[in-house]
């Protein structure tokens, strides 16, 4: 049997060498949504230089009266920077180096076949998502996309790559490679560098990864059966975005035939085993609370859950983790300066966040808080909860090693399960792709 490969070498739209790429990347549009201050912060920085500010819609602002003149704009803003010549052309892979907290994170971009995805909740396509997708969340991405000459990529997916096979030979020949750009990244970004692939390191790389795409050996990976259809790629990050491309995708493929640059959506893939990339938890903030989430967990769980008060958010946190597997936990915070840990036995979902994601859900339908957000970091979460009319939700994340097999077996995860990385670790806007034709 022979697996479909799935992804291509990438063709990319890099910034001109004599722009400032401290003032032109700037973090995914999905992080600091609960924010505004951040977002603020990025515009004074950025001012009038050319930047992918420009080019990308913040989702800070997708409730905004003005977000159809934001779209209008950034439409723009894509043509008049190509039309200048603000971006040059390359042709192949990139090696990309990132310093986050944990060390070096290592990527390779490569455009993937959405041919070969499927986002359902029951998919068994090469490229799957590790977590829900919310379809309803596709509109306004949509809109973005629609009329888009670029597509710009934050998207992160995972390899189950233990022996190193496909990444890390480009890491120890680094030295050999043309550097492409480096920079220091804003507002705690620390650094990137990116890196021309050659052919013979390019082909090397895509051996390795047809290999690890061989249904023997993903069988063989998650202990499953020899026919179950085997998944190569995993995304991490950037879910709803590979999601958007896909669905516009469907919608116009029969119109513009199967050769078309709208077909590729451009990622970067790093291995699950980088010791360089952490997995963080999401937490849930409340906005607009009137109800007591307390009774409501009751009313849902009854006997199985209980709560213990704390005297501050570090004896939440170590409560949280001195009862480790014995029972499911979550940290509740507010109203204002008020900390429990939440502890449920005998729980539905195999998760945490599965167990209670449904019940949030249920609390803001009927009217008892006016929206969720999900919140990085614990600082951020215990800052915000503790705000007027707010509650937080301080969630666990699953372990590295356990995800991918869960993936396989039983299915992606409840939405905004985990994070690879806090927010200012997120994939920062360097290069671009074409997405119409010239």
């Amino acid at each position: 049997m022979i697996t479909p490969t799935g992804f291509r070498l990438p063709r990319l739209c890099l910034p001109r060498p004599d722009l400032d790429l401290a003032k032109w990347a700037v973090v995914a549009c999905d992080q600091y949504t609960a924010e505004p201050e951040y977002w603020r912060q990025v515009e004074a920085l950025v001012a009038d230089a050319p930047s992918t500010l420009r080019l990308i819609f913040p989702e800070v602002h997708l409730g905004a009266a003005d977000a159809p003149a934001r779209i209008a704009a950034i439409q723009q803003a894509m043509q008049r920077y190509l039309a200048d010549g603000l971006l040059r052309d390359h042709d192949g892979a990139v090696f990309v180096e990132r310093e986050v907290d944990h060390g070096v994170r290592r990527g390779l971009l490569l455009e993937l076949d959405l041919e070969h995805y499927d986002f359902s909740r029951d998919s068994t396509s090469l490229i799957r998502p590790t977590e829900g997708t919310i379809v309803e969340r596709l509109a306004p991405r949509i809109a973005v996309r629609r009329e888009a000459a670029l597509e710009l990529p934050h998207i992160l997916v995972l390899i189950d790559d233990p022996a190193g096979t496909v990444i890390e030979p480009l890491a120890a020949e680094r030295d050999a490679l043309t550097r492409l750009y480096h920079s220091p990244l804003m507002l705690g970004g620390r650094h990137i560098s990116g890196y021309a692939v050659d052919a013979e390191r390019a082909a090397r790389a895509v051996r390795a990864l047809q290999a690890l795409g061989q249904p023997q050996a993903s069988a063989a990976r998650y202990g499953v059966p020899a026919d179950t259809p085997p998944m190569l790629f995993a995304i991490g990050d950037g879910n709803h975005s590979l999601a958007t491309a896909k669905a516009l995708w469907e919608q116009v493929k029969a119109e513009v035939g199967l050769d078309h640059p709208s077909r590729y959506a451009l990622v970067e893939v790093e291995n699950i085993h980088d010791p360089a990339l952490a997995f963080e938890p999401i937490h849930r903030l409340l906005f607009g609370v009137t109800g007591d989430l307390r009774q409501a967990l009751v009313a849902s769980l009854g006997a199985r859950v209980s709560f213990t008060d704390v005297p501050s958010a570090a004896a939440m946190r170590e409560r949280m983790a001195a009862l480790g597997s014995r029972c499911q936990t979550a940290g509740l915070i507010g109203p204002g300066a008020r900390f429990a840990v939440v502890e449920i036995v005998d729980a539905p979902s195999t998760l945490a966040v599965g167990t209670l994601q449904p019940l949030l859900d249920d609390f803001v339908a009927d009217g008892s808080a006016q929206a969720i957000d999900y919140v990085h970091g614990d600082d951020v979460l215990e800052r915000l909860a503790q705000r007027e009319c707010h509650v937080g939700l301080h969630l666990g994340t699953v372990a590295k090693s356990d995800l991918l097999r869960m993936v396989v077996r039983e299915g992606p995860l409840p939405r905004k399960t985990f994070s690879m990385g806090e927010a200012h670790e997120k994939r920062f806007y360097v290069e671009a792709r074409r997405i119409r034709h010239a």
